[in-house]
């Protein structure tokens, strides 16, 4: 028989049909051990829902159940927090997330929780969860957590891969949170591999000069690694460009739209990776020139269509192994497609204050530059300044 331990709200007697939350009972069990149970929520029949608490003795059992009680103050669960979390997480992906995330974003997300979390949490109830089970967990899934082992890694994850697991994790947690299925993500508090992304490998100026030099030969690339070496742009955001997009009167060109590889074959087109993403830039003048003559000969909506089927935007896939043709041709390092980004120099570093007061004094004194915007010119333009600058 229990008894009642505490009572938080009016008219919690022995005869009430709704307990409040945090009402708390114990008894002692045939087997000896003390037993507690407290409110944490209600059924949609106005019924209570109990979480117990075991402990060898009455003492032990009250220090542990109010723990307990202060963990669930003022919480209201619904009966959906006794469902499995592998449950959750299915039901979190198809209602909430499958028209909010890319597509190849959502395919990572099934694939993680199909491959990693099921087989070790899938069957946990979602409200039995502790944040020391999920660091067990994240320490297990990054010796054993690889589908397809390898020799260099073996069953190892990759640091990133734990990494992406817990923030989907944390996401998934945070949603339970407000629907009240849990009363805390925990998530939080636990440790996960910091981030062990490989040095960036940059073109020095004699590189660059080669690989130009290389891309002067190749019509076919030459406009596309022209841009993207004085943009800056994404490989998608390059590849997701539209002759829409370019304001040729004011050399500006807008970015709102990305084109990534789908599962399985084909194109997903859709927003840039992020919100601040989406932008308007402000192009070099022989940029935007470069552009103006391509846009005469145009055939497609897309100012770089695939080679052999222009109705179509660039494939990713075939700019980055085009990338790394014309690296090799030109016996420089392999650098990532994301690395060329970095060579030109943005607004924000105390080289380029100098740069730009350096520059609007050649302006004055040399006509000839009719320069409106100087802090997007090309990499190869801007180098050897930057050196007597240093």
């Amino acid at each position: 028989m229990y008894v009642v331990l505490c009572c938080t709200a009016k008219g919690c007697d022995t005869m009430a049909k709704r307990r409040p939350s945090g009402d708390g009972m114990v008894r002692k069990r045939e087997d000896g051990r003390w037993e507690g149970r407290i409110v944490v929520g209600h059924k949609k029949n106005g019924d209570p829902i109990h979480r117990y608490v075991l402990a060898r003795t009455q003492k032990e059992l009250i220090v542990k159940l109010h723990d307990c009680i202060e963990m669930y103050r003022d919480a209201d669960l619904t009966e959906d927090s006794n469902m499995m979390l592998g449950e959750w997480l299915d039901r979190w992906i198809n209602e909430y997330m499958i028209f909010t995330i890319r597509e190849n974003t959502l395919d990572s997300y099934k694939a993680m929780i199909k491959n990693q979390i099921k087989p070790y949490l899938g069957d946990r109830p979602l409200s039995a969860l502790t944040t020391q089970e999920l660091q067990k967990f994240y320490n297990t899934v990054k010796k054993k957590g690889r589908v397809n082992p390898d020799k260099l890694h073996g069953t190892e994850l990759a640091d990133s891969m734990v990494r992406g697991i817990h923030m989907m994790l944390h996401e998934a947690l945070d949603m339970a949170v407000r629907l009240r299925l849990i009363v805390k993500n925990q998530t939080v508090g636990t440790t996960i591999p910091k981030n062990n992304y490989p040095p960036k490998q940059i073109l020095n100026d004699e590189q660059l000069d080669r690989f130009m030099k290389r891309i002067r030969q190749d019509e076919r690339w030459y406009d596309f690694f022209y841009t993207e070496l004085t943009t800056g742009l994404r490989r998608g955001e390059i590849c997701g460009l539209k002759w829409e997009d370019f304001d040729a009167e004011n050399g500006k060109l807008k970015v709102r739209r990305s084109v990534a590889k789908r599962k399985g074959g084909g194109l997903n087109i859709g927003e840039t990776k992020t919100e601040t993403g989406t932008r308007t830039i402000v192009l070099p003048p022989s940029t935007a020139e470069l552009l103006r003559k391509r846009k005469e000969t145009a055939v497609s909506e897309w100012i770089f269509p695939n080679i052999y089927e222009p109705e179509k935007p660039m494939h990713p896939d075939y700019a980055y192994h085009r990338l790394k043709t014309l690296l090799k041709q030109a016996e420089l390092p392999l650098i990532r497609f994301h690395d060329l980004r970095h060579p030109y120099v943005k607004p924000t570093t105390k080289k380029f204050a100098s740069f730009l007061k350096f520059f609007r004094a050649a302006v004055i004194t040399a006509r000839s530059y009719s320069i409106r915007y100087s802090w997007l010119i090309s990499p190869f333009q801007i180098s050897p300044i930057l050196k007597s600058l240093a």
